[in-house]
């Protein structure tokens, strides 16, 4: 039994790190005079959330004159497919 946890440990360290699942998130931004609108979906990192897509949308469309109006849903790469046509232009654009 001594013998048993050293092998488990070296075991668990050898094997390769489990692959962390993509994260996206569809929302909505507008920019003002003239007013516009859009829909897209975009590639958020870790944390997964809600909160977090709301901070990293904000910084990056800012960026290109968008103020972000709302963070629809997070989701992973199992929703991507259904959203790109609606998307448009904005899919994994930001």
């Amino acid at each position: 039994m001594k013998h048993i946890l050293p092998i488990l440990v070296v075991t668990a360290l050898a094997m390769p790190a489990t692959a962390q699942a993509a994260c996206y998130a569809d929302y909505k931004a507008k920019q003002d005079a003239p007013l516009r609108l859009h829909y897209g979906v975009a590639e958020i990192s870790d944390p997964c959330t809600p909160a977090s897509a709301r901070q990293q949308l904000q910084s990056r469309l800012a960026q290109a004159g968008w103020t972000l109006l709302n963070v629809v849903s997070v989701f992973d790469e199992t929703g991507l497919a259904e959203r790109k046509d609606s998307a448009g232009p904005h899919f994994l654009r930001y």
